[in-house]
């Protein structure tokens, strides 16, 4: 297959030849552990930062991983005798995976890089020579076509992505199918769609290298290649969601004005879901001046959907134009050009009242629920990934407090989660603490603060007692009224639980 500009790809249609390359590739210890044992932390670490040299320098003996390690992923020729004596060469060579270059040297057509599955599993993701994290090409190698291998993003979307055994799933825009390549462990049907055709070609690639099942591939945009009457437990999606004037990189510029294509792609995903499937996207927004942010992303949610949607990241329009500058490689052109480029998203950003843009990750469930829940909310600090189950378990603690009134609250028996931590903040010496906070150091590593009597009520939960029993006895410690207590707490209580800092027990 060829693109205007781009190497032609291997061929797809050898799963034979794809199966004995990664025979060969696991033989020779070509994978992430392989890796990172070979090379060391800190050349690995560097290849990561588009930084070749320390890995060159670890790669100049010949054994079979050194000489794998030169020709897919920095991009080096290698004696075709050497490659022989790992490789199915001969074959490697018809199906296009390698080209002869000079005299006796061959080289990889497409960047194979090693990657770890969830469960241990040794996958590879291919894409474009010099497009992978780090690829040898570095950044701004960028054809309008071309096909990038795993980023910060993609892995951030595979982590966060609740992984259910699932009748169909849906990877919408799946460039070189690293979304497509989790969800077939888990989904006994798996679609992917993509606008280039080559991204499609790349993701066939992928799949058959990582010993993974096919996946039903379809040409087309967002929702475009999907039947009207066709549903999905599962929807994931790593958009092109770049805010830009126009549409120059198809790999990350949307096309459509402003965050329009991210609203679209939301919107659009509510009537494609089962009732308890997930949609989940990384997605930019604006912040309109006037306008509050929250309010505009509340507005994409789809009916019959509960949602939860965080932001991570807001960048003023500057710092956001010149990252996407960065990473197209404008910044190494002509000065002259770089400036009109600037300027240009300058005024589209003028034109539309924005003053900053906003990063995070939406999530979507199929409702039947009168009144859908719909949160929405700024967390940028660290989490613990993956965060799949944890994100499951916010929609399932929904649907708990969604059924219990506050009376069936009291009623119910609460189990303090794993790993909370209680601290009490004041002046030294003081008597009471000025306040406390309760700490989480799993999931969302959320923090809340508290009064005495809620820090009291957590720390007896054991799941032994009722909520109401709980107060009664802190009530009579404290000489408060219990029917008092009783009224007041329930509200905390539905804070504590919606946040994970405790769990119902059933």
């Amino acid at each position: 297959m060829t693109d205007s500009g781009l190497a032609p790809l291997p061929a797809s249609d050898r799963p034979d030849i794809a199966a004995r390359l990664r025979d060969a590739l696991l033989a020779a210890s070509f994978t992430a552990d392989g890796l990172l044992d070979l090379l060391g932390a800190p050349a690995y670490a560097a290849l990561a930062r588009s930084e070749t040299v320390p890995a060159l320098r670890a790669t100049r003996g010949d054994t079979p991983l050194e000489t794998l390690v030169r020709l897919f992923l920095l991009q080096q020729p290698v004696p075709h005798a050497r490659v022989a004596a790992i490789l199915p060469a001969g074959e490697a060579l018809e199906a296009g995976w390698l080209t002869r270059v000079g005299g006796d040297e061959v080289a990889a057509t497409v960047d194979v890089r090693p990657y770890g599955g969830p469960g241990g599993e040794d996958w590879f993701i291919v894409s474009d020579l010099g497009c992978a994290v780090g690829g040898a090409g570095g950044i701004g190698q960028r054809d309008e076509g071309v096909v990038l291998g795993v980023g910060g993003a993609s892995t951030t979307l595979a982590g966060i992505t609740v992984r259910t055994p699932v009748a169909s799933a849906l990877d919408l825009g799946t460039g070189s199918g690293i979304q497509a390549l989790h969800a077939v462990q888990h989904a006994t049907r798996v679609t992917a769609t993509d606008l280039n055709p080559r991204a499609l070609h790349t993701t066939a690639l992928t799949l058959a290298l990582s010993g993974a099942p096919a996946a039903d591939l379809r040409e087309g945009s967002l929702f475009a290649p999907v039947r009207d009457d066709e549903k999905f437990d599962l929807i994931v999606s790593n958009p092109p969601f770049v805010i830009s004037p126009g549409a120059r990189l198809t790999y990350r510029d949307g096309g459509m004005g402003g965050d329009d294509l991210c609203r679209s792609l939301v919107q659009q995903a509510g009537e494609r879901l089962t009732e308890g499937g997930f949609a989940q996207f990384l997605a930019n927004w604006q912040h309109v001046a006037g306008e509050d942010w929250q309010d505009r992303l509340r507005s994409w949610v789809p009916r019959g959907c509960d949602a939860w949607i965080v932001q991570r990241e807001v960048q003023d329009i500057t710092q956001y134009a010149e990252l996407w500058l960065r990473d197209a490689g404008d910044h190494r052109a002509d000065p002259v050009e770089y400036q009109a480029r600037y300027d240009a998203w300058l005024d589209e950003f003028e034109a539309r009242k924005v003053r900053a843009v906003g990063f995070g990750w939406i999530t979507l469930r199929g409702t039947g629920a009168a009144e859908p829940s719909v949160t929405v909310e700024e967390w940028p600090h660290p989490v613990e990934q993956p965060l799949g189950e944890a994100i499951r378990a916010h929609f399932e603690r929904l649907d708990y407090l969604r059924a219990h009134d506050d009376a069936a609250l009291l009623d119910s028996r609460f189990r303090l989660a794993a790993e909370v931590v209680q601290e009490q903040v004041g002046l030294p010496g003081a008597e009471d603490p000025e306040h406390v906070v309760l700490r989480q150091h799993r999931g969302m590593r959320r923090a809340t603060k508290v009064d005495t009597v809620g820090a009291g009520f957590a720390g007896v939960c054991d799941g032994t007692l009722s909520a109401g029993r709980i107060l009664d006895a802190i009530a009579q410690l404290v000489g408060e009224d219990p029917v008092v207590l009783r009224d007041r707490t329930p509200a905390q209580i539905r804070l504590l639980v919606e946040q994970g800092f405790l769990e119902p027990v059933r």
